[in-house]
This record gives C-alpha cells, sequence and structure tokens, in this order.
C-alpha cells in the first residue's frame, strides 16, 4: 500500500476516478469474502458493512464518471492495488476460523489507513475537477468510520 502515495503522484482525474472504484471494488470483494468465510458475529457485521458501503460509493463514483463523460483509465496504482489485492485474497484462501478473522481485519485496518491516507495527501489534492475532488472529500469520514470499526473488531478478536 505504500507504493500508492509514491505513483498517485501524477495522475489524470479518469485514473484518480478508477483509483477510487478499484479501493471500494476491493472492500467489495474482501468483504464478501469474509461474509462466506467467518463464524465471527462481528466480523461478519464489519464485513456487510464494507460490502454495502463500498457498493454504495462505488455506485456514486461510476454516476459521476458517467455525469462527466469519464472513462475509467488504469494506472501503475491500480494495478499495484489489484495485484496486492489479489496476493492477499491469495492468503485469506488458506486460513480458517480465529485465524481468518485475525488477518481479515488486520488487512482491512492497515488498508483503510493507507487509503485514507492516500485520498487525503495524493487523490484530492490531485484532483482537477471540483465534483470529483467533493466526493473523494466526503469519502473520507466514511473511511475514517470504518478504520475505526475495524480497530473495534481488532480490539475484541485479540482479547479472545
Amino acid at each position: 500500500m505504500h507504493m500508492l502515495l509514491i505513483l498517485a503522484a501524477a495522475m489524470s482525474d479518469p485514473q484518480i476516478a478508477t483509483v477510487a472504484l478499484t479501493a471500494h471494488q476491493i472492500d467489495i470483494d474482501r468483504g464478501g469474502y469474509a461474509l462466506k468465510h467467518t463464524k465471527n458475529d462481528e466480523v461478519k457485521q464489519f464485513a456487510k458493512q464494507m460490502v454495502d458501503d463500498h457498493a454504495a460509493a462505488k455506485k456514486e463514483a461510476l454516476a459521476l464518471a458517467a455525469k462527466l463523460g469519464v472513462k475509467p483509465e488504469a494506472s501503475d496504482t491500480t494495478k499495484s492495488l489489484e495485484a496486492d489485492a489479489k496476493k492477499k485474497l491469495k492468503e485469506l484462501h488458506h486460513e480458517k476460523g480465529a485465524a481468518f478473522d485475525k488477518d481479515y481485519i488486520d488487512t482491512e485496518v492497515a488498508y483503510h489507513q493507507a487509503v485514507i491516507d492516500a485520498v487525503k495527501n495524493v487523490l484530492i489534492p490531485g484532483a482537477q475537477n471540483a465534483e470529483l475532488k467533493t466526493l473523494l472529500q466526503q469519502a473520507v469520514p466514511t473511511l475514517e468510520g470504518h478504520l475505526q470499526h475495524a480497530k473495534m473488531v481488532q480490539g475484541q478478536l485479540n482479547k479472545s
């Protein structure tokens, strides 16, 4: 994830929008996988929130892209995000029970922290279009809420 900050420095608005879409899709996919594999109610609740919230945010981002006539445009950043997510999902495939829950939640804590940092420090300052900038700014409180929720579940898992 640390690559995100370096690679995102000089991206166009379509590339920035595609990074946001990719980040949402990763959490939808990972949350969906967690919903099928966890037996822990707290983890299940968190994963469902990830799927629901990120699906809604992705829909908003797609609507804005359509309104602005912007076609998704891959970049090194999106490729890096997708590769990291694929690698992580492969690791999660080999885990069960408490080990799965812990790894999934630890991943979500790190992921949301990295995404928040990238959105605040790179994507928002880099966005030229005012509506895209606003969409990104509005995502931050939700992402911060997710981070707090993930940390809370992480704390509960570390107790057991």
